[in-house]
């Protein structure tokens, strides 16, 4: 892995050595006499320099399964490594070219053993991933609510089906990078480079530097997109660091793609067996089911999030009051496991909506009936979703019209006007219609700050706890400052990303940052309005009653009508001499809420599949979704067509694919497939603001992930609908041509005997 950075004099650059064989249960007995020769070469360090000095990678307290931390990473393999893209050298040298040259020097004798390459084989337990821990079970929870025994014994109708979710990842356009400087001096260390969870990594990497957090500053950069994968704690975020100090020098790292898809986060990889419980009219009893997650090789930090997550979301906008899901995690000899965008709702959505369309097929029922029948009505909100994340609290979806929003959706759809091609031959394809439907929480807390300044150039200076990697938060936070102030936005700066800015911050994750980050703004913008107001009150004399804010200016109500005290903008320019009022024109707020908000939405799916070659082309996708409250229209629809197309090419394009030795086949683009801009040209997105949240001031939901939650339940259910005719089960991610030709070769050799 490429690491390399530059301040001063020439650059320094970092090469973890790259892994190209198959090394698991092996020794290390690493030769670096030869890659330390080369002019250039700074230095190799490895498990002699390392060894002491190492402590593995914490879990995020929000995230955590009970047992898993029996498996965490340490960043640097000492004696063993467990999969294809863990870090065991560093070579640091004056340029990147260098630094690849001499980690090609490094040699390393390997004692290899069989690897557990799938999570049904490391359920046997016949081969240990960690043979110190003894197990290769990471996690095992139930969890339940109501009376799912007596709800199955009185259902009218049960089908039980296994689904498989592949393995893939977000590769967003910028691979992972770091630059660390340590200053020997004031014994500070920089770092820039740091995405989504700037303060949390800033605790991290203190703690494992043994230094004081104060020390230790975290600085954000311009990425165009993280999705879940940038921004945890990597073993990359000590090493950096950890080479910087150690060599007195800055240092630089950046990620190529091949060792990006080898060593980030892989994601989604899921097995359920699911069972549905109905009774004679149509309404959903029960559901229960056992869920099995490929972790990969250790528990990164992330590592419970989509296994957690897909629990809590199995019976997803149902009225389903009887269910039970048994939840186990399982290490293997892959890339370790953690969150994707949508960690969790987009595999329980698959896995809930594929049987909910077999459901309905068995039934007789239209699925878009058969879902009608069954969504939560807007009578039964807040609705006790039970706690169904091991560990959890109970969750309340708080507010929504479910069944007007489906009906929004199928008539935008003109569903009613597919059913003649449903299932048909037009123009040598089968035509499909697909839908998922999807509940997305969003909010995640427990608290974000927001600090506020209005300079002496006439300015407002926002400074924020949440990071941006390409969401647009520059622009809503602004708009939402503006409305508080009565400023313009163009008077507005905003900065964020910085563990410098403000004392404490939580980041980017859940699709919080308009609920949490610009609720904190609301609240910064009231105390900065109070404490203008009432020192001027102080000084003239006035009831501060009689006082309101106006198009950015305090206004005095008298019997004139109303006199104009001051200018908040003014006020920051005359306030250069006046120190009492420079006081009140700076404003600290921390918001906190542990209460979620929740959308539901509605995803449909018009497919063609050519039953000769297998391709599936997806001829349009529809997405509408509540968000209770749109503040910006472009962001908000960017991130859904996003989002979707994200989805869709994790249905039926992205796959991390391991031979039986565990080596990565997908290692680089010409393998691993993701959607260009003509593969999904018909994407479409409608944003609701039918049901506000009630918990926050601003009333808005999340809608960053929303858009990716149901892709792969609506195109799987399109898909078998083209293919009814041929009596096709898909139970199993991706759709990739090579799949539905095996489902229709397989369907074909059923029919011909």
């Amino acid at each position: 892995m490429a690491l390399a950075a530059a301040s001063g004099q020439l650059p320094v650059v970092v090469q973890t050595h790259p892994r190209r064989q198959s090394q698991h249960f092996s020794s290390f007995h690493g030769s670096r006499t030869a890659a330390r020769s080369p002019i250039g070469v700074f230095a190799v360090l490895g498990p002699e320099e390392l060894r002491g000095r190492l402590k593995p990678i914490p879990m995020s307290e929000f995230t955590r399964l009970r047992g898993q931390e029996r498996f965490l990473q340490q960043p640097l393999a000492l004696d063993r490594t467990v999969y294809v893209g863990e870090p065991i050298a560093i070579v640091l040298a004056e340029s990147r070219y260098l630094a690849e040259d001499a980690a090609g020097l490094v040699e390393v004798d390997y004692e290899y053993q069989d690897p557990v390459v799938d999570a049904a084989t490391a359920l046997k337990g016949e081969r240990l991933v960690h043979p110190g821990v003894g197990t290769n079970v990471a996690s095992q929870d139930v969890v339940r609510k109501g009376d799912v025994e007596a709800a199955f014994a009185r259902a009218a109708y049960t089908r039980r089906e296994t689904f498989y979710v592949h393995r893939h990842t977000a590769a967003p356009m910028e691979t992972r990078g770091l630059v660390a400087e340590w200053e020997e001096q004031s014994g500070r260390m920089r770092v820039w480079g740091a995405t989504k969870l700037t303060f949390r990594n800033r605790e991290v990497l203190a703690g494992m530097l043994d230094m004081p957090e104060t020390d230790v500053e975290m600085i954000e950069v311009d990425v165009g997109g993280g999705f879940g994968v940038r921004g945890e704690f990597y073993p990359e975020d000590f090493l950096v660091p950890f080479a910087a100090r150690w060599c007195g020098r800055p240092v630089k790292w950046i990620e190529d793609r091949a060792e990006h898809l080898v060593a980030t986060n892989h994601s989604r990889e899921m097995q359920c067996s699911l069972e549905i419980a109905v009774d004679k009219d149509g309404f959903i009893l029960a559901l229960r089911g056992d869920v099995m997650v490929d972790l990969g090789a250790y528990a990164r930090p992330n590592g419970g999030v989509a296994p957690g997550k897909g629990l809590q979301f199995m019976c997803g906008p149902y009225q389903i009051e009887n269910a039970e899901f048994e939840l186990r995690t399982l290490v293997t000899n892959k890339t370790p496991f953690g969150s994707y965008r949508g960690p969790g709702r987009y595999e329980s959505s698959y896995f809930r909506e594929r049987i909910v369309d077999l459901a309905a097929s068995d039934l007789g029922i239209d699925p878009a009936a058969f879902r009608m029948r069954n969504l939560i009505r807007p009578d039964q909100m807040p609705w006790n979703a039970g706690a169904m994340v091991p560990g959890g609290p109970v969750a309340h979806y708080d507010t929504g019209d479910y069944p007007r929003v489906m009906q929004q959706s199928l008539d935008e759809f003109a569903y009613d006007s597919l059913m003649p091609v449903r299932g048909k031959k037009v123009d040598g394809r089968l035509h499909g219609v697909g839908i998922g439907c999807f509940v997305e929480s969003s909010g995640g807390g427990p608290s974000e700050s927001a600090r506020l300044v209005v300079t002496g150039n006439g300015r407002v200076h926002l400074y924020t706890g949440t990071s941006s990697m390409g969401q647009g938060h520059e622009t809503v936070y602004a708009q939402i400052l503006a409305d508080e102030l009565g400023v313009p936005m163009d008077a507005i700066d905003v900065f964020h990303g910085s563990t410098t800015y403000v004392k404490k911050g939580w980041g980017t994750y859940h699709s919080r940052s308009a609920v949490m980050g610009g609720s904190a703004i609301v609240l910064a913008s009231r105390t900065l309005r109070d404490q203008v107001a009432g020192l001027i009150s102080r000084r003239q004399g006035l009831d501060p009653e009689s006082l309101r804010w106006k198009a950015g200016a305090l206004v005095e109500a008298n019997e004139g009508g109303k006199q104009i005290l001051a200018s908040l903008l003014d006020l920051g320019v005359s306030a250069v001499s006046d120190p009492e009022m420079q006081l009140a024109l700076e404003a600290d707020s921390i918001y906190s809420s542990n209460e979620l908000t929740y959308t539901f939405g509605v995803q449909l799916a018009h497919v063609a599949v050519d039953p000769e070659t297998a391709v599936v082309e997806v001829l349009r996708f529809l997405t509408v979704e509540d968000v209770g409250r749109v503040l910006n229209p472009s962001v908000v629809h960017g991130q859904t067509i996003g989002a979707a197309v994200q989805g869709l090419g994790g249905t039926l394009l992205d796959h991390l694919v391991y031979d039986e030795n565990g080596q990565l086949l997908t290692g680089s683009f010409a393998d691993y497939l993701l959607p260009t801009a003509t593969d999904f040209p018909c994407v479409e997105a409608i944003s609701l603001e039918q049901s506000p949240a009630l918990n926050n001031p601003l009333g808005v939901k999340g809608a960053g992930e929303g858009g990716i939650a149901a892709v792969a339940g609506a195109v799987a259910n399109a898909v078998e609908d083209a293919l009814r005719s041929l009596g096709v089960c898909i139970r199993d991610l991706p759709l990739s041509p090579d799949k539905v030709s095996a489902l229709i070769r397989e369907a074909s050799s059923r029919h011909m005997h």
